[in-house]
């Protein structure tokens, strides 16, 4: 039986990182970085090379005509682009059902939300969406609720601080008691293997998972595997939500503005998972997920405590290691 040929964008990233691990471990594909000229030459994109990775490059800002020739004879395409060039992927669906693409998988890959004004990268996951379904093109929208290395508090010992991302803090939201879906980056790409080679999966949005834990489990799960002593600041919703609607207000007047980007992402996360409460296998089914824990149950992902005791051994890498602040 012949492998299929997926095509995989943002590779050296975390989350394509992970998808491109997954596909590897799985065996039953034939995978293919695409890259950008300006990144064939660096470090990350040498590495593909020398796990045998083929690469493509070229930019997929390019002209239709000349992507379609490139992407022809990809069974898969795949896009973890990242978060600030959602709408880039326009142009690549145009070019991906010209050359006959089997199953076009985009940059989706975070917490479940509804499009319409909660968050701006969800609005335009949305676009991406739509042009996917005008386009009549196969898909398959994954989502993974937040990541496990962005969801941790600092200890006070300094124990994790090598693993977290500069500038990161992780207060409690309301009460503390709103459960979410939290996964480990690494599980992402076991996850991705497992349903784009999966049938039942063409034309469905699904979700995977590692754990559904409220604030309070996070912090709880942290001092029992430490044994530290945790101070718990609670930011009331009221703040939450008027952050979020204040900084979408700014980022309608600048949306040039990469900083204010930034700081509407990560305000209207917050929102839409603590305040509205949105990131939970309810109102993923709700809005017609599949559970990819239910679709594949060999699978047993990474729970976030088995996640901490990494992390207190200094097995956990910090995410955007490359990114300095």
């Amino acid at each position: 039986m012949s492998k299929q040929t997926v095509l995989l964008i943002g590779a050296t990233g975390e989350t394509g990182g992970s998808i491109l691990n997954g596909l590897l471990e799985r065996g039953t594909f034939e995978v293919t970085a695409l890259v950008r000229l300006s990144s064939a030459e660096k470090p990350g994109v040498k590495a593909l090379v020398e796990r045998g990775v083929k690469i493509l490059v070229t930019d997929i800002s390019s002209p239709v005509d000349e992507l379609v020739p490139v992407i022809t004879g990809t069974d898969i395409l795949i896009s973890a682009i990242g978060g600030i060039a959602q709408l880039d992927q326009i142009n690549l669906i145009t070019a991906a059902k010209k050359a006959g693409v089997k199953r076009f998988v985009p940059c989706d890959f975070a917490s479940v939300a509804p499009p319409g004004g909660v968050m701006v990268l969800r609005d335009e996951k949305e676009e991406v969406h739509k042009h996917v379904l005008k386009s009549f093109l196969g898909y398959t929208f994954i989502d993974v609720g937040f990541w496990y290395q962005l969801s941790f508090p600092r200890l006070p010992s300094g124990r994790t601080d090598t693993a977290m991302f500069p500038g990161m803090q992780v207060p409690l939201h309301g009460d503390g008691k709103v459960r979410n879906l939290v996964t480990d980056i690494r599980d992402i790409g076991k996850f991705v293997a497992r349903i784009v080679n999966d049938e039942r999966t063409v034309n469905k949005y699904v979700y995977g998972w590692g754990d559904l834990l409220s604030d309070n489990d996070i912090y709880d799960i942290m001092e029992e595997v430490s044994g530290e002593k945790l101070e718990r600041i609670y930011v009331p919703n009221e703040e939450t939500e008027a952050k979020s609607h204040q900084l979408a207000e700014l980022y309608a007047k600048d949306p040039s503005n990469i900083q204010v980007r930034f700081g509407v992402m990560s305000a209207q996360y917050s929102y839409s998972k603590y305040v509205r409460g949105d990131n939970t296998p309810e109102y993923a089914k709700y809005l017609g997920y599949l559970d990819a824990r239910e679709l594949y149950p060999d699978f047993k992902p990474t729970t976030f405590k088995e996640f901490v005791v990494e992390l207190l051994d200094g097995k956990v890498p910090r995410p955007y290691a490359n990114v300095s602040m």
